[in-house]
């Protein structure tokens, strides 16, 4: 699989020399299988540029949500693959008892806030709703959701091919209810997720200070993700949703002084990053 970072943001930074690394973008990450699957994590504004980088001969993308919160959703109306007669546009979302993911989604995709409306979108679109544990395939990858806890309803992912696993959770808080985190409860949010992931992308948005004025926000600090990655097995660990008060500085400075936790490798998410993961080969 093939792992590029579109978005990294937790909320839009101003695009200026001093967030110019980590960039202003907000959460969105392709994923590309090794049969042309395209996978897209999430609907930032960072799936604006990604869009406009597929080719025109791509017949389907798959867009995963991890939730409905804005800074996940406001780039799909300018997903320019939309309008694209020919395209098979196939969206998975978290399923609510507050509505369907087709209405919830409506809310955004129709006037006053956007003059197009879902509906009359040229595309082939597909919603699914994800309310059960059971993985799911697209193409030759295998795609699991599990609720995490965030605010509303969430889910973080796990995407398996060819012997290799990434699991994405942007939004998390597995630190919430837990006094001595990650040795607490037994059971921790989002474990299944990523056990053994041979890449976890997983939110790391408050320094320990801002986390204990923030708690129950449904966000990490980068040692609270750092210790779940290690409570994984996670072998490499990308800082993600990046605090938009926070520039390159800041952020240089906070992966710089986070102690290793286990065998994990610590990868500053910065955006235009990409990853190559393939099986190791046996010696």
């Amino acid at each position: 699989m093939k792992v590029h970072l579109w978005g990294t943001r937790g909320s839009i930074a101003t695009a200026s020399p001093e967030t110019a690394r980590y960039g202003g973008n907000t959460a969105c990450v392709e994923v590309r299988g090794h049969r042309g699957e395209v996978i897209i994590l999430d609907a930032g504004s960072g799936i604006r540029p990604c869009g406009d980088t597929l080719a025109p001969d791509i017949g389907r993308v798959d867009i995963l949500l991890s939730h409905l919160h804005m800074d996940h959703i406001q780039g799909l109306g300018f997903f320019r693959p939309w309008f694209r007669p020919e395209l098979e546009v196939h969206v998975w979302g978290p399923a609510s008892v507050r509505g369907t993911l087709w209405a919830r989604l409506t809310r955004y995709l129709s006037p006053p806030l956007f003059p197009v409306r879902l509906r009359d979108l040229p595309s082939n679109v597909v919603l699914h709703e994800i309310a059960r544990r059971e993985p799911l395939r697209i193409g030759e990858i295998e795609v699991t959701a599990d609720p995490i806890i965030h605010p509303g309803p969430t889910v973080g992912y796990r995407l398996s091919e060819g012997g290799v696993t990434i699991a994405y959770l942007p939004d998390h808080e597995p630190a919430l209810g837990s006094r001595r985190f990650p040795a607490g409860p037994r059971w921790t949010s989002g474990l299944s997720l990523a056990v053994g992931a041979d890449l976890a992308i997983h939110d790391a948005q408050y320094t320990d200070a801002e986390y204990l004025e923030r708690q129950g926000w449904g966000h990490s600090t980068l040692s609270h993700a750092m210790a779940f990655a290690a409570l994984a097995g996670t072998r490499r660990l990308v800082a993600f949703h990046h605090d938009p008060a926070h520039d390159d500085a800041e952020l240089d400075a906070l992966i710089d002084a986070q102690p290793t936790e286990g065998n994990v490798e610590l990868v500053p998410g910065l955006e235009g990053m990409t990853f190559e993961l393939t099986r190791p080969t046996a010696t």
